[in-house]
């Protein structure tokens, strides 16, 4: 008897929605406590807090109900046969347009673009809503309607561009690989990563934002001074408008060997009216580089790749796999989607390790910027982002380790009070 792949798959994402679900409403519960952590008492306004505990819960409600219509809308794509239905219809178009249905990459593309079509239709109330009534009702919305449409039909169009040949390489890589098919399309997933690194913020990411020299004057000058002092190759210095469509704030880096640069959004200059608290910020972003964290993290996505590829070559000629979902033929693209279906449990695992990660690195890269004499901005910086940017004050300590790749400001707060206590 053939294993019920596509029941075990739909019994596990409803299993992982009631977790998720409960650690939801753990954290919507500390949300709307009335109270700062003891932590942030005094360091806090109790109108900023009061704004953020707003902020939070509504984004929590609606964060129950897409989760729920989600979940919803997944099983009944896998339980009704969805998948193998549009897959068929997609070639029937192709048929009536004189195109030949026998041809794969066609057939795909053609199934891809429904999706893609699909998704936006469906995706698009939530987006609206999020952007033009959250978002807006907490003042952090800028984005006009026609900017928001001008964006989608942007996205819309790289992946019709960018999309096709990325899909038919894998296509024919899968086809062609033979024994070797892992290494090979880990091989090209690789330098597709990285001429998407180097392409994306000079080509693509200017299509959606302005990038500008950072002016001459204080600021550039300590972070040119920062940067040479630890042998950052800082080629060049930006602050890019992200104030047209949030008021968020953010900053980061990219590049490669000696071309590196810096980002700084426009939104974080004006909230950190203290140039020192922007320097600490990037302090800890150059403390990831320093300390190797952008490299460490590379490196285990391409071997996470690596092994997703291995696992993906032992199943994608498993015709009970494909029959169960409903399919009477092995497309290599529907081979890779129920493949990453079949492996949601180790994917489930994996996140959460890297999270734990990721929270380690990030204490890391606070006490490398504490010991560069930034301890006293750094806080302020950390706490005036928290307040500015409406950050939850209060956080459920179990959905926090599972969710969160940042550790709470409470305990980056503990951390760099724990040692300067030590310094002392």
């Amino acid at each position: 008897m053939a294993f019920p792949y596509m029941e075990a798959v739909v019994g596990f994402m409803i299993l992982m929605y009631i977790f998720e679900t409960y650690l939801d409403l753990r954290q919507h519960a500390a949300l709307k406590l009335p109270n700062l952590p003891k932590t942030l008492e005094g360091v806090i306004s109790q109108e900023k807090f009061e704004k953020s505990r707003a902020y939070s819960i509504d984004k929590s409600n609606f964060h129950f109900v897409s989760q729920f219509v989600t979940i919803a809308m997944d099983s009944a794509i896998l339980l009704y046969g969805v998948l193998p239905w549009f897959w068929k219809k997609s070639g029937s178009v192709l048929d009536s347009t004189g195109l030949d249905a026998e041809n794969e990459i066609y057939h795909t593309l053609a199934f891809l673009a429904g999706v893609m079509i699909w998704s936006q239709i469906t995706d698009l109330p939530f987006s609206l809503y999020s952007t033009f009534v959250i978002e807006e009702r907490h003042g952090f919305n800028k984005q006009t309607i026609w900017l928001f449409i001008r964006d989608m039909i942007k996205g819309m169009i790289l992946a019709i561009v960018i999309g096709p040949p990325i899909v038919a390489a894998i296509i024919l890589i899968v086809q062609k690989g033979g024994p070797y098919l892992a290494i090979y399309l880990w091989g090209f997933m690789f330098v597709l990563s990285l001429v998407m690194m180097t392409i994306y913020p000079v080509l693509i990411a200017p299509l959606f934002n302005k990038f500008t020299p950072l002016p001459d004057g204080e600021l550039r000058t300590k972070i040119e001074t920062l940067a040479s002092s630890l042998n950052f190759p800082l080629k060049k210095l930006f602050v890019v408008d992200g104030s047209t469509r949030s008021s968020h704030s953010n900053a980061y880096m990219y590049g490669f060997f000696k071309n590196k640069r810096i980002v700084l959004y426009d939104t974080l200059i004006q909230q950190c009216k203290n140039v020192e608290e922007v320097v600490a910020v990037i302090a800890h972003e150059l403390g990831h580089w320093k300390l190797n964290h952008t490299m460490y993290s590379f490196i285990a996505v391409q071997v996470l790749t690596l092994l997703q590829f291995g696992g993906f070559t032992l199943v994608k000629n498993s015709k009970d796999l494909f029959m169960s979902f409903g399919f009477d033929t092995q497309p290599v693209l529907i081979g890779l989607i129920l493949f990453q279906h079949t492996i949601i449990p180790i994917q489930h695992l994996v996140s959460f390790g890297l999270n734990l990660v990721s929270r380690a690195f990030e204490f890391q890269a606070d006490a490398f910027a504490k010991n560069l004499g930034y301890s006293k901005p750094l806080r302020d910086g950390l706490v005036k982002l928290q307040e500015e940017n409406l950050s939850a004050m209060n956080t459920d300590p179990w959905y926090s380790a599972y969710h969160y790749s940042h550790p709470p400001l409470v305990e980056r707060l503990a951390a760099i009070d724990e040692a300067d206590k030590k310094a002392d």
